[in-house]
């Protein structure tokens, strides 16, 4: 569930595959990948039900891990209205409900997941570009990323909040592509949920999920499973080779 980093450049284009990694660019998620916000929205949604006094059940929270912005505010619009609150347009809901969060700050920087950094520098001992594309707005994006002192270190970062539908639609993933002037079989991504999984493999990506066992879905529709964000740099060429 979404609540931004300037792109830097790359100093690797796009050339050949590295010896040592089978992809020439990798597309992160962040939500989920790279910090472990999914609980806390989670948490964070539960009270703010419970604020409203609205019945709410695990389920309902479930379904929301990896959903778009835009159904989001979608379901905020619904709670409200269950709430007594009236019919509320999307950017009403959107200022009620950011109102209350401004309440309850989150610290970004201690939901960084183990082996992020050193993934990235693993990946760039490689040759190997990095974007992200993540549903959340890009002012949380970089909000988000300067946390957890991560600001500039991807070439190219996609919001998908500038799309019509994001995930499980592939646009932004099609988008980020285009970004990198690469094809899809040139690229992985490293995602969480089943709306990212989805759009990864829509959009023609090999799929690396980072093991979630918490909500309840399954992962089975990637390409392979990882627990660590880092195991990328060993999973990928075990399971791909060293070059594609």
């Amino acid at each position: 569930m979404p609540r931004a980093a300037a792109p830097c450049a790359s100093e690797n284009q796009g050339g050949p595959v590295t010896e040592s990694f089978p992809f020439q660019a990798v597309i992160f998620d962040m939500d989920g990948v790279l910090v472990d916000t999914e609980r806390h929205y989670w948490d964070e949604l539960r009270a703010f039900a419970d604020e409203l006094d609205i019945g709410v059940t695990d389920e309902e929270l479930n379904a929301q891990v990896g959903q778009s912005t835009q159904a989001f505010l979608r379901m905020m619009v619904d709670w409200l209205e269950r709430a007594g609150k009236g019919r509320l347009s999307i950017p009403e809901a959107s200022r009620a409900y950011n109102a209350w969060a401004a309440e309850h700050p989150c610290d970004y920087g201690a939901l960084l997941n183990p082996g992020v950094h050193a993934c990235l520098a693993g990946l760039a001992e490689r040759g190997v570009r990095v974007a992200l594309a993540s549903s959340s707005p890009l002012d949380n994006i970089r909000e988000v990323l300067a946390a957890c002192d991560l600001a500039g270190a991807f070439e190219v970062i996609v919001s998908g909040a500038d799309f019509t539908e994001s995930k499980p639609d592939p646009q932004i993933y099609l988008h980020t592509l285009r970004k990198l002037g690469l094809p899809a079989e040139a690229c992985c991504c490293v995602e969480d949920s089943v709306p990212g999984i989805t759009a990864g493999k829509r959009a023609g990506l090999t799929v690396f999920a980072k093991r979630e066992e918490r909500f309840g879905f399954s992962q089975d529709a990637a390409d392979a499973i990882i627990d660590r964000v880092d195991d990328l740099l060993t999973v990928a060429p075990e399971r791909f080779g060293t070059a594609r």
